[in-house]
Formats: C-alpha cells, structure tokens, sequence
C-alpha cells in the first residue's frame, strides 16, 4: 500500500532546518557565492537546500538550474536528495554528461550528420598511433599514456604545446618516453581517431566548448535554457572545465561555486585548485560562506585531521578550513606498529573482528591505502578471518547477473496489485530471486549473490522509510542509479586506495601502510607534490565517522630488516615510543584475545552501561563505549590494575566505574550496597 509523498518543505522550513553557515548559503540566492566547505560539513545539504530554497521563493525555476559535478555517483546523489526536497526537474549531471548532451543536441544542426562515436577506452587507439610510431607498448605502459593525453587536453595543450608544458610541470619520462615523443603520439593519436571517425571523453568538453565558442546562436540557446550554476568540487576544476563553464556563464555572475582546497587529490590528472583560492579575483563582489561544523567525525577524528593540515605550516593551502566537531567525543585514535606486512594484515583483520563483534556492521568498516597493490595482504587475512569484504572499483554491483536479473522481477511487479508495504513486496519478490531472511552460513559466489539481493532489500527499507515510494518509485530509483552505477551497501568490509576513498565515509577506518614512502610517495619529489600527499591522507582520515586507526610495518617480510619508518606526515601526532610500546604490547594482548569474547559478560556488561546511563541521564556510549566492553568481556579482569590497562578505560573511569565493572564481571550485581 502506497504512502502518499509529503509536500515540499516551505521556504522558511528549508532555512529552519540548517545551521547558521549552511543558512547563509541557502539564503545567498543571487550572484557569485563562494562556499569553502570543510570535510564533513554538510556541503551537499547546503548547496541542495539553497536549490530548493531558490524554487520555494519563486526565484528560480527548476528547469534553469544546472548542477554539475565530478562524478556519476555524486550527480545522482544530488538528484536523489533534489527529488527528496521537493523539486525534481533539476538538471544535476557531470561537466561530460552536461556537455555531451549538448553536443548531441547540436552537432547535427551545426556540424552536420551524426555524432562521432564515442569510445570508453583509449587503449586501441593509443596502440595503433604507438604502432605507427614504432613505439613499443604494453597493457601499462597504455595506461600510462592514456592518463598523459588526458592531461595534456583538459589542460588545453596541443601537440606542439605539450612537451615545453611537461616539462616545466615535471612530467617528464612517463611510461618512459621524453615528452618529444609523446607530443609525436599524440599527433598521431589524433589522427587515428580521425580516421575512426570517434571522439573521446576530453573531445565531448573541447568540442563542446568549440562550438559555444564559435557559434554564439548556440551560446544565446544554452544561457537561455541554464541561468543559475552550481558547481561541487570546484577544486578539481580542470582549465577545459573552467573555460566551459565560463562559455555557459557568457559573463553572468549566477554561480556558486563550493569546494575543498584541503581535498585538492587530483592535481596529476590536471585540477587545479587555484580557480577556487582566487574566485574572489574573478569575481571581486563574491559572497564567501565558510562551512566548519563537522558533523561527520567525532572530536578525536576532527582532531587528527586538523593536526595533519596544521602541520603543512606556510605550505597550507590558502583557503583551508579548520574544523569544529560537532559530535559526542568517540574513541581515541589508535596507532599500531607491526614487525610485517603479514603481522599488519592480521592485525588490522582483528581489529575489525573485535569491532563486528561489538556491534559496528561491516558495511561501515572500510581499509584504506596509497597503492591498490597494498589490498592482496589485507584480502587474504579477511579471507582467512572469515570476514567479507568488497574491493572498491571491483565489479559494479549493477552489472551482477543476480542485481540484472532481480530488477527484472522488480519491473514486472510494478504491475502487480498488492496491499504489501514495499519493503515486504520487495522482499517477496526478491525470494523468487533466491533471497532468504537469512544468509548461508558460509563465504562463497552463494553468500555473495545474497548479499546483492540483501541489499536491495535494506535499499528499499531505507526509500520507504524516507519518501514513502511505492513499487513504481522503487524501480525508478534503481534505474536511476543503475544508470550511474550508484550502488547500495553490501555487508562487507570496503578496501579502497585513498584516492578512490574520496567522498565516501564510514563508521571505522584503518589507514594501512603509513610509511615514508607510500605516504609521502616515493615519486612525490616537489613540495607541491609532497603536499598533495599530504592533503591525501587528510582526506583518509576525514573519511572515518567514529574509529579510525593507523598502523605500518617495520617490514615487507617476516624476518627482513626493519628499516621503514612511519609517515612523516604523522610527526607530532603519532604517540611517543614508550606509549607506543605500551599501546602494541596491550594491543597483542587484544588480539591474541579475540576469539575470547564471553558473549554471556557481554551482553551483562551492556545491560549494567544501560542502567548506569539511565540513573546518570546521560547517552549509553558516554559510559563506555561498545569496544571497551568487548575488551573487558575478553580480558575478563579480576583486578583493577588489569581492567586499567584495556583501552578506553582511563583514571576517570577506572574510579567511577572500576569495582561496578569487576562486579559485572564476577558475575554479582555491580549496584549491590
């Protein structure tokens, strides 16, 4: 049975919901609106809300606003929350997406004929123009050379233009090539596509903008359609991606602009942050709103970050944004030294053991790193720890032959006439496909392809609960982010490079292999390059909500000399060498426990933590958080010495709590006399 949707939320309801910072963006309806948003702000709820806020007070119309940002994901994100406030005809898409409808619309009435086709991958190309060239390539060395011309033509250069350019930006001797012969390769690859007749991803935005450049009919037609501008992430702006942007415009200041300069991860692929630090110079009557609240990390998380950014000195980012937690204090940091790689990757599998076991889902537990070649070791310790686990960019989830199949059966019941809720009409027709209430007990393709079908599932709990969606809204959700590849959380641990970690955000985070070397990057040999390496573990440790932990190992191999040293990054924020000592050593003690966990003691430790925060009219977790127990219910302490040494039991809680915990742990009522 269908719930029907609620109505839009009211001008005034839109800016009572904000605080006062994400207020005066909403407010700023008019000319040009610089955002500096810190991580975790609540950027997209401000720029969202500003967009409905606009529509609500008549002072745009939906159909005339353009959206853009970087990704597929973030763009349906922004439609997803447009539709949930109330105002679905709002054009939010990536500058390619934006661009290349556009193009399509107009290449036929200016060109003439169709569209060149466009191609997903330059590998074939690139090894037919290297062929000609007597080049020798290799599956790499084509990745390399693909990210080079991608460089070279968002950052505008010709083939006569790129060498003297990559040189004074220090490309020099990628995939091992001078950039004289790269610069004859890109001639050439142009050539072949040419003769092809395609056009590839940069060729949507360099045609587009060569077309509004020379035609201005067309340029009248796309400002008439388009007058108000927003656009996310504006430090990973390109100079292709500016001078469109700035074609749409056609010299009208109806633009906001928000982003990051602390974020700026991309500078390799051609971003430049410098279009946001200097939006002031362009536009010397900008609004400036600051967004600092965090209300994503706790104040431990938010204080790690602010120290990694504080420590860049004079080589901070102009721009950047201390932020302000705004959530109830979590655990502290941990750091943990191991002697190998190996030792690591156990490690951080037990922690993630214990963290299941006190209740926090895998799903919000993700393992970040520099390099994708640093997974295989934490795979294998997940494998054989019988923990889940997804690599992030591994297989999309809508292109799963169970996802494909099951949104078949999903349409068909669109059709079907039901008194079910949709999460019980989903869930029946989801049986069909081979869900069951429960999970097979075992890893494996069976638990696998359950877990895809769980997750539209508990995608569908989540849609009724928030917009009342019938069968119909359901579907058309999912080919929504079908189509931009916008997938549920499926229950496992996420790996993912630190690149690739970039807005997304998790309960717990493990930042693994945090060495001179891997962070900072043994290629990053400029200050500016070592900087961006700094900002990339910011952007790591800015990705955790409530338990965020870092660790390395002296070793690549057991036995090996250990000569790594850790990041140099996390100098002044990494505890002493006696704490440091103290904390491995407890930590050993930990994992040597884990499968120890008296699941009877914990369950009596939570009851008591719930009666003590009742009488003290305080929230569960300030008396002890979910770990502590489960630390507690694996040491079993007997004395207060040994309940002192488990972590997150301090000289406070020791004495206000110390005799009610051994009690609970004896098994006698803790409030007894």
């Amino acid at each position: 049975m269908s719930v029907p949707p609620p109505s839009p939320p009211s001008a005034d309801e839109l800016l009572a919901a904000l605080d006062a910072d994400q207020r005066a963006v909403a407010s700023q309806l008019t000319g040009p609106l610089c955002v500096l948003a810190g991580a975790g702000t609540g950027k997209t709820r401000a720029i969202t809300y500003r967009i409905a806020h606009g529509v609500a007070a008549g002072r745009y119309r939906p159909n005339q606003v353009l959206a853009v940002t970087f990704t597929a994901r973030a763009a349906a994100e922004l439609r997803s929350r447009l539709r949930g406030l109330g105002v679905p005809g709002v054009q939010a898409r990536t500058f390619h997406a934006a661009a290349l409808r556009q193009l399509s619309y107009f290449w036929p009435k200016v060109v003439g004929g169709p569209l060149p086709r466009l191609v997903e991958h330059k590998a074939t190309l690139i090894s037919e123009a290297g062929g000609r060239l007597g080049m020798k390539v290799d599956r790499l060395t084509i990745r390399d050379l693909a990210g080079e011309i991608e460089w070279a033509k968002v950052s505008m250069l010709g083939p006569d233009d790129y060498a003297a350019a990559a040189t004074r930006s220090g490309r020099g001797g990628v995939a091992g090539f001078d950039p004289t012969t790269i610069a004859r390769l890109l001639s050439v690859y142009e050539d072949v596509k040419t003769e092809r007749n395609v056009i590839d991803f940069e060729d949507v935005l360099l045609l587009t903008v060569g077309i509004l450049a020379e035609h201005e009919d067309v340029a009248a037609q796309v400002r008439s359609q388009y007058r108000h501008f927003v656009v996310d992430e504006y430090q990973d702006v390109s100079p292709l991606q500016h001078q469109l942007l700035g074609l749409w415009l056609g010299g009208r200041e109806e633009v906001c602009v928000v982003g990051d300069v602390s974020q700026t991860i991309y500078s390799f692929t051609g971003a430049s942050p410098r279009y946001l630090t200097e939006f002031t110079r362009t536009y010397p009557d900008a609004h400036v709103v600051r967004l600092v609240r965090d209300y994503r990390s706790t104040p431990q998380v938010v204080g790690v970050a602010n120290q990694v950014l504080a420590a860049a000195g004079h080589h901070r980012a102009a721009g950047a944004v201390e932020l302000v937690a705004q959530r109830e204090p979590g655990p502290p940091a941990a750091y943990t030294s191991y002697d190998d790689d190996a030792a690591e990757a156990r490690g951080v599998a037990s922690r993630i053991g214990r963290l299941r076991a006190a209740g926090v889902p895998l799903a919000e537990i993700a393992v970040l790193y520099r390099t994708n070649g640093q997974s295989e070791g934490i795979e294998q310790a997940l494998s054989e720890a019988g923990i889940g686990y997804q690599v992030h960019g591994g297989q999309r989830f809508f292109s799963r032959r169970e996802v494909t199949e099951a949104i078949v059966l999903l349409r068909g019941a669109v059709r079907a006439t039901t008194e079910l809720s949709l999460p019980q009409h989903v869930r029946d027709v989801l049986t069909g496909a081979g869900w069951t209430p429960e999970p097979p007990p075992n890893r494996g393709s069976l638990r696998d392809r359950w877990e895809s079908l769980n997750a539209l599932a508990t995608l569908a709990d989540d849609l009724f609960q928030a917009r009342g969606v019938d069968m119909a809204g359901y579907v058309d959700e999912l080919l929504e982010r079908a189509n931009a590849q916008h997938a549920p959380t499926v229950q496992g641990v996420t790996l993912a490079s630190l690149h690739a970690s970039k807005g997304l955000e998790w309960d717990a985070v493990f930042l693994v292999g945090v060495t001179d070397g891997l962070l900072p990057i043994s290629f990053a040999d400029t200050p500016a390059a070592i900087e961006e390496e700094r900002r990339l573990l910011y952007v790591g440790v800015t990705r955790a909500r409530e338990h965020l932990e870092f660790s390395y190992s002296r070793s690549r191999s057991n036995g090996g000399r250990g000569t790594r040293k850790r990041s140099r990054f996390l100098d002044g924020i990494w505890p002493a060498e006696q704490r440091r000592a103290r904390a491995t050593t407890r930590r050993r003690r930990e994992i040597e426990q884990d499968e120890d966990i008296d699941e009877e003691l914990l369950a009596r430790l939570r009851e008591w933590r719930v009666s003590v925060a009742s009488r003290l009219d305080k929230p569960a977790f300030t008396v002890l958080h979910d770990t502590t127990l489960a630390a507690i219910a694996s040491a079993q302490p007997k004395e207060l010495r040994q309940l002192a040494i488990l972590r997150g039991i301090g000289p406070t809680k020791l004495d206000a709590y110390g005799p009610q915990i051994l009690a609970v742990v004896r098994g006698e009522d803790p409030l007894r006399g």
